[in-house]
């Protein structure tokens, strides 16, 4: 046989392998690494929804959390994972900010990764002290305008959530404002109630007990769409603040070249899962909104969010680390 008849059948050997391989997921275990220590909403949020996909497909799934490097540890190793369908990550929306805010991160999200499905979405809630009597959006933002020297708001850290959201709502506000930097939450939310810290776009759950109190008052919420927690408090969109949005999102990625077929299967299996009451109330408790997409959906707002974030990273002037 010549060599030429031996490269085409060796071709089509693999084209065969990757059918059958393709047939038969899952045949094995699946491994979600999780780049976050245990406990975080993107580790608690894969764990509910993997559980009800292990026993729709009858195979064991492990969630594998794998913190470090500003997550870009854990979602090297899937980015470096053999394109099975057997090593997938959950990562939240940091996925389209890590890469623009700190140097030499050892994977392209663009290349080396595709979106498979988000599991949801949260709001961020801006927040400040009653005491400063500020009641609406509308308020705050013509004080802010006003205050000589502008205002300062909570971040946990450089190129965080709270970080990227709170430039993207004072850009479009048009008013100055400097980040103060914190470890957590409950540090940051403490200094806003006592007026230390002027606010604080908050992940809505550790806020929202201080909000209930009367602690904090809820001016808005940075979502879409209002959060079914303070469905009296409008967006920052409804307040008239045009691309001011940021959702603070979920979602589901594979190696870039894993299969076709399994990305598919995989969409199917979660949105089936999204959609079982017990996982639907688990997530609902957890201020999770549905955030429904196909897999060349969620891959394309993954693109597009990484458009605006590095058109957004330069405008405020976030260093990179």
């Amino acid at each position: 046989m010549s060599h030429r008849w031996l490269w085409i059948v060796a071709l089509l050997s693999m084209g065969l392998c990757a059918q059958a391989s393709e047939e038969t997921w899952p045949a094995k275990p699946i491994r979600v690494i999780v780049p976050y220590s245990p406990g975080s909403a993107t580790d608690i949020i894969p764990r509910t929804v993997f559980a009800k996909v292990q026993e729709q497909i009858g195979q064991s799934i492990v969630v594998e959390n794998r913190p470090g490097g500003a997550t870009a540890i854990g979602t090297a190793a899937v980015a470096k994972a053999e394109p099975d369908g057997y090593t997938l990550l959950v990562h939240s929306s940091a996925y389209t900010i890590v890469p623009l805010t700190f140097a030499n991160v050892p994977y392209d999200p663009q290349r080396d990764l595709t979106g498979v499905i988000p599991l949801g979405n949260t709001a961020n809630v801006l927040v400040v002290a009653p005491g400063k009597g500020i009641k609406t959006v509308a308020e705050f933002v013509k004080i802010a305008r006003a205050k000589s020297g502008g205002m300062n708001y909570v971040t946990i850290g450089p190129g965080s959530a709270a970080h990227l959201n709170s430039e993207r709502f004072r850009l479009s506000a048009g008013f100055a404002a400097q980040p103060v930097f914190y470890k957590g939450s409950p540090e940051g939310l403490m200094d806003v109630m006592t007026g230390r810290v002027d606010f604080y776009f908050s992940p809505l759950l550790p806020a929202l007990p201080q909000i209930k109190d009367g602690r904090l008052v809820a001016l808005a919420v940075s979502s879409t769409h209002r959060s079914a927690d303070l469905p009296d408090v409008p967006t920052t969109l409804e307040a008239g603040f045009k691309n001011s949005e940021y959702d603070f999102w979920f979602g589901v990625f594979a190696p870039s070249k894993t299969p076709r077929a399994i990305i598919e299967r995989l969409n199917w299996e979660v949105t089936k899962a999204l959609e079982d009451p017990a996982v639907k109330d688990k997530l609902t408790k957890l201020g999770v909104q549905p955030m429904p997409m196909t897999a060349q959906q969620f891959d394309d707002y993954v693109r597009g969010e990484l458009e605006q974030n590095a058109a957004l990273v330069k405008a405020a002037g976030i260093k990179v680390q």
